[in-house]
């Protein structure tokens, strides 16, 4: 597994989840990481805590054992000053910049109808801007050091309608529209920009009472084994949810030359979950 030996990685949201599978993934394949992640929680996001600076430090440790090198800070992906000065002092311990994942993310209910702004504004600002910022701020070094490799975390729900999920729904919508402009925008410079696509996946986001009730309405109070089942009837291939592996897998492949010719695809990691 050294696919991307010698080269250096950028990942939002490092910290856990994807986002630290993702590192840990990139790191056995040969690459450096820069890894970035707020650590800390957001006003609109009540149903789970967000990441810590304890939890991007295990990512570091995690990192380091797969005997790569390791810079990380936090940064916020709507603030495109600090991730852009984060970024080039990473650039700049680390050597040159080949792999971005723009991985970073939040997740909140709400009807459509009686959604806040705020919750709507927000969501869309860190999933869909704040994946603009991350590419944009990375593009010039990506140019600098003659292409690579953008991958742009979506969702099942960049292909179709979620009830209670119209803020999310469009942003993910909106990461397969910016995915597939800024391939062609940076073709010219041997940059691919590509998408992957899961279905829910074994993360806090995913694992909170509040999504049990909302995958489970017709329960008072759902278990563990009932949100089993609700999850598993979304997908034709036997399985309740996604390993966060899985996804990584598709992020590896997407940066490494084996999919040198692969750009603007949005590849589903979904167990089928689209076919239905």
């Amino acid at each position: 597994m050294t696919r991307l030996a010698g080269r250096v990685a950028f990942i939002t949201g490092a910290a856990r989840g994807q986002g630290r599978s993702h590192a840990v993934r990139l790191a056995a394949e040969g690459a450096d990481i820069i890894g970035m992640d707020r650590c800390a929680d957001l006003a609109t996001v009540t149903t789970y805590p967000l990441a810590t600076p304890d939890d991007l430090d295990q990512t570091r440790v995690l990192v380091e054992e797969q005997g790569r090198r390791f810079f990380g800070f936090i940064g916020d992906v709507r603030d495109r000053d600090g991730l852009a000065s984060g970024l080039a002092a990473g650039v700049a311990e680390l050597g040159r910049l080949d792999i971005v994942c723009a991985n970073a993310g939040i997740f909140s209910f709400g009807e459509a109808h009686l959604m806040s702004e705020e919750t709507w504004l927000e969501t869309i600002d860190v999933d869909l801007s704040g994946v603009w910022r991350t590419a944009d701020v990375a593009a010039p070094h990506l140019i600098a050091n003659g292409g690579g490799s953008i991958i742009m975390i979506g969702s099942t729900a960049s292909m179709k309608g979620y009830p209670n999920l119209a803020h999310y729904v469009a942003a993910k919508h909106g990461v397969i529209g910016v995915m597939r402009t800024m391939a062609l925008d940076l073709a010219p410079h041997r940059i691919r920009v590509n998408a992957v696509c899961p279905a829910q996946v074994d993360t806090p986001m995913f694992h909170n009472p509040a999504m049990y009730s909302v995958w489970c309405p017709q329960i008072e109070q759902p278990t563990d084994d009932d949100f089993r089942q609700a999850s598993a009837a979304t997908m034709p291939l036997p399985t309740v949810w996604l390993d966060c592996a899985e996804v990584s897998a598709a992020v590896a492949f997407l940066a490494s030359d084996e999919a040198r010719s692969i750009t603007g695809i949005a590849l589903p990691v979904d167990a089928g979950t689209l076919l239905r």
